[in-house]
């Protein structure tokens, strides 16, 4: 090598190490957004978007492509849809499912007295009046079906119901589906009206005949969720099932219809909670995603179709272990987000990390290797350092083994001392996994200098469904005592400062700030809660979905004879107020009616009346999240201003 040749060899190198540098809030809105969209009509590709952040136009713009699975080529395409099967018409041709929005219920001033058309005012007789992040108007998606190419001959399959299909407000075209027959159609929906709809879970699976047009429910066993029907090229159907009414985050199976025989394949393991699923390409097997240790993995299950859908079945008291054991197809700390299909020997999924966002990976249907094929942010991880994370496990008060995410600063150096996070998750039954975040990412915390703490406490998923339900009726008990746990265990280092120790959370995190505010003994220097729960009582007297806070709490808070509801709200953060003397900033979303924006308005304005350093940061035009890039910027500004300022 000439000198010459050593000396440009020389200056790349460094150039590439010196060029390096530390993720920032403003780094982080250049990160590209992937959606997988799924594989094109006859398999060759995948077809995604891409979102850019546009902080001038406070958009995220979308771009689409053709990624070849043959070439690993990508295209550009203007119009994603003629790229993929186009599943809501009937594989003869004749007709279209579509929904659209049926006006049922009087709502306006103007609804009641058209002459008053410029009145402002809703009236409502019943709950729910409000959901998510939208007030209801008195219309209801319903399914519709229309002949090709005869758009007169339309039937509402939910005529005169006020029923929702799509159901609200996440719900979208996995709620309804053609059965093979070409004949029928399975849609979701929760089969009842006005207060039942706040208090209960139950969703079915229905069957539409359109000759005869009669409905028949396929789930009316099961009182609680059923959801994401799809079936198999032998006719076989497959969804997703929770057992008990009210409880959102029961263990949830996967259930097929095999003959006239419900089988659960995923009962047996308790570990298992399915959180996503597709059928493999020659219909024997089912791909899901499911929650394991920290980690979101992809496994398979072995299905036995053998029999004709319709026909019966020999039931057996347990069903054959071997014709249902799972297998799990990944490993690594990562996180599966989505399944795209199986071409070969290759299932598509999507994957991310703490140090990296979504991108699209190809998983050895036999050796479970990945391989990654897109590449949308390489180039830009490539300037980026990224943090040390590892699992880090104590044995709690009770005996039982509680593991913690450490995401440690770029360049760590053990021989410093570093302010340290307790990061407090949400749900409150949600898989503490690792997530990529465009606002709660620990990626971009530890990269401010902070080591963060992030405990998979009580009402994780991946740790056994008793760990799961351990929190249930018992806020700021066990769950709590495994938050403090995990920051005193960490304290323990000497490169953890534990004269600056801060909490943050959002949700059911939020509420785990409160609390802590009013319970932490003084290991605090500083909080930040985000949509968190302050008051039990005016939260159950504002928020929409009630079979929540029934099954949460145990009942309502005027259930003096209720001893389990009674003890949950005496556990109200607002209890313990008189104790704040730590600095704490709240943010909330004006849109937020999950959990109403009032929380945060009581938790300040107390923090403010104890004379507690405080800041409010309330976004009017968002919901429980913060969606907007230019709102986002501002709030991971402010995060980091406060924690300089405080800790």
């Amino acid at each position: 090598m000439s000198q010459k040749i050593f000396q440009l060899f020389l200056f790349f190198i460094s150039f590439s190490l010196f060029a390096q540098t530390t993720m920032t809030p403003e780094k982080l809105w250049e990160v590209k957004r992937i959606t997988a969209m799924g594989l094109s009509k006859d398999q060759s590709a995948i077809v995604y978007a891409v979102g850019t952040p546009d902080m001038a136009t406070n958009k995220i713009p979308k771009k689409f492509y053709l990624l070849n699975l043959q070439s690993k080529s990508i295209t550009e395409i203007a119009k994603p849809e003629e790229f993929l099967p186009d599943t809501k018409i009937s594989a003869n041709g004749r007709y279209r499912l579509s929904t659209e929005e049926v006006k049922m219920l009087p709502v306006f001033g103007k609804d009641l007295y058209p002459e008053l058309d410029q009145s402002n005012v809703m009236t409502f007789e019943d709950i729910p009046y409000r959901h998510w992040d939208s007030w209801e108007d008195g219309k209801f998606n319903h399914i519709f079906v229309t002949e090709i190419p005869i758009p007169t001959n339309k039937k509402d399959l939910l005529e005169g119901k006020m029923f929702d299909c799509p159901i609200l407000p996440f719900g979208g075209d996995e709620d309804f589906i053609w059965h093979p027959s070409l004949q029928k159609v399975i849609y979701v929906t929760r089969a009842f009206e006005g207060k039942p709809t706040a208090m209960s879970t139950n969703t079915d699976l229905f069957e539409y005949d359109l000759k005869s047009g009669t409905t028949i429910n396929l789930t009316d066993d099961n009182e609680g969720y059923d959801l994401q029907p799809s079936f198999n090229a032998k006719g076989v159907l497959a969804w997703l099932q929770m057992k008990r009414d009210g409880y959102e985050a029961d263990k949830q199976d996967l259930i097929i219809l095999n003959g006239t025989n419900k089988v659960n394949l995923t009962a047996a393991h308790d570990h298992i909670h399915v959180e996503s699923f597709q059928w493999s390409a020659d219909g024997k097997s089912i791909y899901f995603t499911s929650a394991i240790n920290g980690t979101v993995q992809l496994y398979s299950v072995l299905v036995d179709n053998s029999v004709e859908p319709g026909k019966k079945v020999k039931k057996s008291k347990v069903a054959a272990p071997k014709l249902y054991e799972i297998k799990q197809l990944t490993q690594g700390d990562f996180d599966i987000t989505g399944i795209i299909g199986q071409v070969g020997g290759s299932i598509y999924v999507t994957r991310q990390d703490f140090n990296h966002a979504v991108e699209i990976f190809a998983v050895d249907n036999g050796s479970g290797q990945m391989t990654q094929i897109s590449h949308v942010n390489d180039a830009f991880y490539a300037q980026i350092k990224t943090c040390k994370t590892e699992r880090r496990y104590i044995t709690t008060a009770d005996n039982q083994q509680l593991m913690s995410w450490i995401v440690y600063p770029p360049d760590f150096d053990p021989t410093k001392k570093y302010p340290t996070l307790l990061y407090c998750q949400g749900g409150p039954q949600s898989p503490l996994t690792q997530f990529y975040s465009f606002r709660w990412n620990l990626h971009l915390m530890a990269s401010q200098g902070y080591i963060i703490v992030a405990p998979n406490r009580r009402g994780m998923h991946g740790h056994g469904t008793k760990w799961n339900e351990d929190i249930s009726k018992d806020w700021g008990g066990k769950e709590t005592q495994d938050l403090l746990a995990a920051i005193d265990d960490m304290s323990k280092e000497s490169y953890v400062d534990k004269d600056r120790l801060g909490a943050i959370g959002a949700s059911f995190g939020g509420f785990s700030v409160f609390y802590l505010a009013g319970n932490h003994e003084n290991r605090f220097k500083t909080f930040i809660a985000h949509a968190g729960i302050f008051d039990f009582r005016s939260m159950y007297g504002t928020t929409e979905e009630l079979f929540f806070e029934n099954w949460e709490k145990g009942g309502a808070y005027w259930e003096k004879d209720n001893a389990v509801a009674q003890k949950s709200f005496a556990k109200s953060p607002s209890n313990f107020v008189q104790n704040w003397n730590t600095p704490i900033m709240i943010i909330q979303g004006g849109k937020d009616y999950r959990v109403p924006e009032s929380q945060a308005m009581q938790a300040f304005q107390a923090a403010r009346l104890r004379d507690v350093k405080a800041k409010l940061l309330l976004f009017p035009d968002e919901n429980h999240w913060i969606l907007k890039p230019q709102n986002a910027l501002v709030w991971q500004r402010e995060f980091y201003k406060w924690l300089k300022e405080t800790l």
